[in-house]
């Protein structure tokens, strides 16, 4: 009797996002039927990242950039780095884009794809000068915490990613998922808190206040930043 093949590992993975396309507005179409091959790489291709950004420069990723806009403004204000964004939810790749050419920005390039994914397969140990986790989304119900996706495998591969003296950065406005990533990150001896009483760090300059956070703020609502940085 013929058997099927197993599954990959992947497959069996519980994701932190469940991907959802939504709708594009007609410039976002536009961007990701005539700019896809400009911005967005391949996840199945393996990548010399010298060549794909044509220098070397320190490369921090951003996992969930949403719709782009504070990754843009990161990359504009920072010429000197190289940027890749990963991103599931399409319409917000198509935005990114639309922003990178208006701007005539050739510092950064994008994956719509599983995040974990592409660091596992696509970027090499020891490369990553930063990864960036802007408010990723909480999973507030208790049931689906396990789909958060800071936790210990990912702090592991985490360490192996960054380089020497580079840095992990999360933010966010749940205090419940910034105590937990908190107690997590702290559980490694790979990472160093880069907070003077090892909790939580005031937003650095290099983090664009996005629209949301400004209103939440407007509303008394509380945001946290952690730093971690490999020694």
């Amino acid at each position: 009797m013929k058997q099927n093949p197993p599954m990959p590992e992947s497959a069996y993975r519980i994701r932190s996002f469940i991907r959802r396309q939504g709708r594009a507005t007609a410039a976002q179409k536009n961007a990701l039927e005539f700019l896809w091959e400009k911005y967005c790489l391949d996840p199945m291709q393996h990548y010399d990242f010298k060549a794909v950004f044509g220098r070397i420069a320190p490369l921090i990723v951003e996992i969930g950039f949403g719709n782009g806009e504070s990754l843009a403004k990161m990359a504009q204000q920072n010429p000197d780095y190289n940027y890749l964004g990963i991103e599931v939810h399409r319409p917000g790749v198509g935005h990114l884009m639309m922003l990178l050419e208006q701007q005539q920005l050739a510092n950064v390039r994008l994956f719509h794809h599983d995040a974990i994914e592409i660091l596992e397969q696509q970027i090499p140990d020891h490369s990553l000068t930063g990864v960036q986790l802007f408010f990723p989304d909480p999973w507030q119900k208790r049931c689906h915490h396990k789909r958060r996706i800071v936790k210990p495998s990912f702090v592991e591969l985490l360490s192996k990613k960054l380089m020497l003296g580079g840095y992990f950065h999360a933010a966010t406005d749940w205090e419940h998922y910034a105590k937990e990533m908190l107690s997590i990150l702290s559980e490694t001896d790979k990472l160093t808190n880069a907070s003077h009483n090892n909790t939580y760090c005031e937003r650095p300059a290099y983090r664009p206040l996005t629209k949301f956070e400004q209103r939440g703020i407007r509303l008394g609502h509380g945001v946290w930043d952690l730093i971690f940085k490999t020694t």
